[in-house]
């Protein structure tokens, strides 16, 4: 890892981005004293919306209307001493 002066990150910046696009880290001083890093940024592989497909398995059930008492706790509408929603 290179460390470069702020004067040349300032009269060339392109060429400095072109070594940190090729995979290069490189840190900024500032009168001999390192200030920053400059590293690439990491590239994210495309998004697999199927990835879990035919893995997670639900249940009929699991589209059952909920019973009451557990509605009551979801709506907000319980007075228990746990639930920090108050009744109306």
């Amino acid at each position: 890892m290179e460390t470069v002066n702020v004067h040349v990150v300032k009269n060339t910046p392109s060429r400095l981005l072109k070594r940190i696009e090729a995979g290069e880290k490189v840190i900024i001083a500032r009168n001999g004293t390192p200030v920053a890093k400059l590293a690439p940024i990491e590239k994210r592989g495309r998004p697999q919306p199927d990835i879990f497909k035919g893995k997670i398995v639900l249940p009929d059930s699991f589209f059952d209307p909920l019973p009451e008492e557990e509605l009551i706790v979801w709506e907000g509408d319980c007075d228990c001493e746990f639930c920090s929603t108050p009744t109306r």
